[in-house]
């Protein structure tokens, strides 16, 4: 059984979830392939204080509509029984109501949901003692990767280009993350 750290935005939702609201609240009409950088700043070209703000007013309501990322559902649903699913996000904990709501309506797999409130998820790692880690976020994945020494599944968009260390495998999809957990079990079971 592996322990599964799984984060929530960009990975079980899409990473274009935050597209939509973003054009009509900033009147833009920028897509998924213009966020060349995690920091929304630099597409939407605002402050930090703007971005802030609008988040605080959005965040409960995005994050209760998202959808689930194709293959997602089926496949967590799928390792439920073998593996530990533990969320790690970096939602504040007052989104935790509208984070298990969205699990619980969505009929999303999981053992666990822990939001850590910061993008620096390094302490949740060590105390779920997680074997993979599933992100988005390119520093994240390089940060767990390297302290840890355990793979991180990265999920491809535009705004995680870098290069990255070896046990960063880049996947395209969930079918992509389910494929690379079953050749990593069988070579672990020769």
């Amino acid at each position: 059984m592996l322990r599964l750290g799984i984060d929530i935005d960009g990975t079980i939702t899409p990473p274009e979830t935050f597209v939509p609201y973003l054009n009509k609240s900033f009147k833009k009409q920028i897509t998924l392939d213009d966020i060349k950088d995690y920091d929304l700043t630099k597409a939407l070209e605002v402050s930090y204080e703007e971005l802030d703000r609008w988040m605080d007013e959005f965040e409960p309501v995005i994050y209760g509509e998202a959808p689930v990322t194709k293959g997602a559902k089926e496949i967590l649903g799928r390792w439920k029984e073998k593996h530990q699913l533990i969320f790690i996000s970096a939602r504040g904990l007052h989104l935790y109501d509208t984070t298990l709501s969205w699990f619980k309506k969505n009929e999303v797999s999981y053992h666990s949901i822990e939001l850590v409130g910061s993008h620096d998820k390094l302490e949740a790692v060590r105390k779920h003692q997680v074997d993979v880690f599933f992100e988005d976020k390119h520093d994240n994945a390089c940060i767990i990767s390297e302290t840890f020494q355990i793979p991180v599944i990265l999920f491809n968009t535009p705004y995680n280009q870098d290069p990255v260390p070896s046990r960063v495998v880049r996947v395209n999809s969930w079918y992509e993350a389910e494929e690379w957990i079953r050749r990593s079990e069988i070579e672990k079971n020769g």
